[in-house]
């Protein structure tokens, strides 16, 4: 479908004053990116892009990716236009206030033509390259008629220098990703002014040099534009297209400038930029000509839509196709954990949690095809790789289930979010926990779309020892844990590492970060099957009658309250130990079973994790007692049983605080 240069221009025109109209009546937004991006834009969604708003959620549809969050504006406005049903002329007015679908930012899940939220800069690249390999692995197992798609994501300048898109196109360079366009508005223009007060770098040649296919435009020339889209369609590598735009289009005052990047035009600036475009309606009017062309613009796809529909309804494997893009789990999955679980008990292995982690993932891969795994480069220490999911993805066959993300923490991050919003597969990526801080930002946008990844982020004390405290996760849990939205599992012992896996799959609007150990803890879980976990807390070992104290561990460090229990037995104490693999599913339990495990406020409560004492007065209250990592404190480097010592964390100087504080 090509439409003449005189109609796009018009059509490009609506969306335009639309943007403005929408930030001009909020008081609040980003006209600059819709102004001058729209041509670009309103070729792309009137004759370029795979899609059909009356089926919305069509899998095999093109993907839009607005990384350049600030001009959701823009999005809405194609929207409404072509013909998106929850997306109205009163969404649009509403645009940034309390509770609207159109916020200040795409939110995912707000309108059905959003595919990510975006916001922070750099992220929506790299949703767009998970979403990109997401594509390749589900062609790989389903063929062409059924998956055969772009992602297309326009980026600005902001999310090119974000570290986040070095190291998330770096990747798709490396695997050849000629499934991913991505559409540079080259204004030239930061926030700060032009772009050269802090970038010189050469474009072409970046892109260039990790693999891409490289073409240039005039963003406002809609023959160029055209023809770069065209040469993108057969490319055998991904492509960057920068178009030559200029910012605040049409602003006369502003045009061109970083003074329209998130100022509203309002009064006299609005009315002349209307004059400029010849556009003479009242706000929020569009000529019911241009609207039609919009809708029927909308609906192109609705043919192709058919067409794979019946090659779905032919197809052998339909009914796995959509349980599998739906992401339901196969039967009989949680039967095979509880045998292993089973197994576990009779076995009691000591060994640490990552390794315990290593069996559950073997177990869980070979019952459940659609988890992924990977590491940021450390595979051999965080031990994410198992037989089953053996083959890594390479350029020349996707067929595999493991990903080698190379020394890139926050790329992984990203790209597992833009895997798992692509179709039913359940990303897992590991890397040691004191690097969560890289992976922080997209863990934040996996809770916030509620997906439920999984973040394996072992390492997690004190306990690696020699590395030191540059290594030692010592603040990191109790960031996690600040993050609402986000399951922290650190588990005991084999089995409740296993319990942990489970609950993280369950859970499946809740992303979820596995903690686990460098070092080997003792097998402490005293049942076969039943998933105690699953309440956050539960009572691990107890005493006759009312308890004297409880101590709450958590890790590695719940054997070391059952040791604590033993030394404080001596001295004719009655002592509880209760075990904390998840603070977050305990918060969620009715005071009754919250009361049944850390009993009455007048019981001393003692809480040991080789972490920050920060969030566990909560639990303890504030005459309790904590047993981890003083405040002002990094760690230390040495072997991991001097560290414990140096910091108090044996049976012998945990019980001697605790007899004082009882007054023993």
């Amino acid at each position: 479908m090509t439409i003449n240069n005189e109609n796009l221009q018009l059509m490009a025109n609506a969306v335009r004053i639309l943007s403005v109209d929408m930030v001009a009546k909020a008081n609040s937004g980003h006209p600059g990116l819709p102004l001058g991006f729209s041509d670009v834009a309103t070729v792309l969604f009137s004759e370029v892009l795979k899609y059909d708003s009356k089926n919305p959620k069509w899998f095999d549809r093109d993907r839009f990716v607005l990384s350049a969050g600030h001009g959701s504006a823009m999005l809405y406005s194609l929207l409404y236009l072509t013909g998106y049903d929850d997306c109205t002329i009163e969404d649009l007015k509403n645009f940034r206030q309390l509770h609207s679908k159109t916020a200040g930012h795409p939110e995912y899940g707000f309108l059905k033509g959003i595919e990510t939220t975006t916001g922070p800069l750099g992220q929506g690249i790299t949703n767009s390259v998970g979403m990109a390999i997401s594509e390749k692995m589900m062609e790989a197992r389903y063929g062409k008629d059924l998956v055969n798609h772009k992602i297309y994501c326009m980026v600005g300048d902001g999310c090119l220098m974000e570290g986040a898109s070095y190291e998330s196109l770096s990747i798709a360079g490396h695997l050849q990703l000629n499934n991913l366009v991505v559409l540079w508005d080259n204004n030239s223009v930061t926030i700060d002014g032009s772009t050269d007060v802090a970038r010189s770098e050469n474009m072409k040649m970046r892109m260039e040099s990790i693999g891409f296919e490289y073409f240039e435009a005039d963003g406002h020339d809609y023959n160029s534009i055209r023809e770069a889209f065209n040469k993108s369609k057969n490319s055998t590598k991904p492509t960057f297209i920068a178009f030559k735009t200029v910012i605040g289009f049409g602003c006369i005052t502003k045009e061109g400038t970083n003074k329209c990047h998130g100022s509203p035009i309002k009064g006299d600036e609005l009315v002349a930029l209307k004059k400029q475009l010849n556009w003479d309606y009242e706000p929020f009017k569009i000529p019911e000509k241009i609207l039609k062309e919009w809708n029927e613009a909308g609906v192109r796809g609705e043919k192709e839509y058919a067409l794979w529909n019946s090659r779905l309804n032919k197809n052998s494997n339909k009914n796995e196709f959509i349980d599998f893009i739906e992401g339901k789990l196969p039967e009989g999955w949680q039967g095979t954990l509880n045998q292993f679980k089973n197994d576990v008990f009779a076995e009691k292995p000591n060994e640490a949690t990552r390794k315990s982690s290593n069996k559950v993932l073997e177990v869980l891969t070979k019952a459940i095809p659609g988890l992924i795994g990977g590491s940021a480069d450390l595979t051999g220490s965080v031990l994410t790789k198992t037989t089953s999911t053996s083959q890594a993805i390479t350029k020349n066959d996707f067929s595999g289930r493991y990903i080698n993300y190379g020394v890139r923490e926050l790329g992984m991050a990203g790209i597992m979010n833009g895997i798992i919003l692509h179709s039913g597969f359940i990303p897992y990526g590991g890397t040691f926990f004191c690097f969560a801080d890289f992976e922080k930002p997209a863990i934040r946008l996996s809770a916030l779309m509620k997906l439920p990844v999984i973040y394996v982020l072992t390492h997690d004390s004190i306990g690696l020892g020699e590395d030191g405290p540059t290594h030692q996760a010592i603040e990191q849990l109790a960031e996690l844990r600040a993050t609402p939205n986000v399951n922290v599992f650190r588990p005991c012992d084999a089995k409740e590492t296993a319990e942990c896996y489970e609950l993280a799959l369950i859970n499946n609007k809740t992303p979820s970060a596995m903690v686990l150990s460098r070092q080997e803890v003792p097998f402490v879980s005293d049942n076969k099957i039943e998933n105690k976990s699953k309440n956050g807390m539960y009572i691990l070992s107890n005493c006759e009658g009312t308890p004297d104290l409880i101590i709450i561990g958590t890790g590695t460090e719940v054997s070391l309250a059952i040791s604590t229990k033993a030394e404080l037995e001596k001295k004719g104490l009655k002592v509880r130990v209760v075990s904390a693999p998840c603070l977050e599913l305990f918060d969620k339990q009715l005071p009754e079973y919250k009361k049944s495990v850390l009993g009455n406020n007048n019981i001393l409560k003692v809480a040991i994790e080789a972490g920050c004492s920060m969030g566990w007065h909560k639990y303890i209250g504030q005459d309790g007692l904590f047993f981890g990592i003083p405040d002002g404190s990094f760690g230390l480097s040495g072997p991991a049983g001097q560290v414990y010592d140096y910091f108090g964390l044996t049976p012998e100087k945990i019980s001697d605080k605790i007899l004082r504080k009882l007054g023993k």
